[in-house]
């Protein structure tokens, strides 16, 4: 995992506002690796977006994430698709949803959506097709598949509180590894 740092664009978001962290991992357990990292530093209220296409390692970053927050190893993370919410137990509550098939916010208050992101964690896809659905705090995080194995991930943080979450994922993607 290789992590690098962006300085915000000139015109942008005042400084700091636009924090901006990419880096890549070079196999499933390294994605799930970040995630478990990033899981370990998430508390109640914490709220990530996640974008990426199919088969881009969402679902293999949340596993992780979910193990970092506590959930027991013999309960699968899978894919909130076809259901649009999974929720998993441990040290503070997982939901990870996906929002693609929701027309509106409407919908968001039916799934009780600012409670789930109140009470525990939320990893939402989809959040920018629903409006009202992404955090004024928190982080984005896209990935890539860049091959087979190689997925590059860029995060991107939305307030204070997702600055602090760079700093971990930053931390976690130079353990052990120099940065390129």
């Amino acid at each position: 995992m290789s992590p690098k740092k962006k300085p915000p664009a000139a015109g942008a978001d005042p400084p700091g506002q636009a924090d901006v962290l990419r880096g890549t991992t070079r196999s499933s357990a390294e994605t799930q690796a970040l995630g478990r990292a990033l899981g370990e530093a998430l508390r109640a209220g914490d709220w990530l977006g996640l974008t990426g296409e199919l088969g881009a390692g969402k679902t293999c970053f949340v596993q992780g994430l979910a193990r970092g927050l506590g959930a027991p190893p013999e309960r699968p993370v899978t894919s909130p698709t076809f259901v649009l919410l999974q929720s998993y137990p441990g040290r503070v509550a997982l939901h990870h949803l996906d929002l693609y098939r929701l027309k509106g916010g409407g919908e968001l208050a039916e799934l009780g959506y600012d409670e789930l992101c109140a009470a525990g964690v939320c990893a939402v896809e989809w959040f920018d097709v629903v409006a009202g659905a992404q955090a004024g705090d928190g982080l984005v995080l896209s990935l890539e598949l860049r091959s087979a194995r190689v997925r590059a991930w860029e995060a991107r943080a939305l307030g204070p509180r997702g600055r602090e979450l760079l700093g971990v994922l930053e931390a976690a993607g130079t353990a052990g590894r120099r940065p390129r």
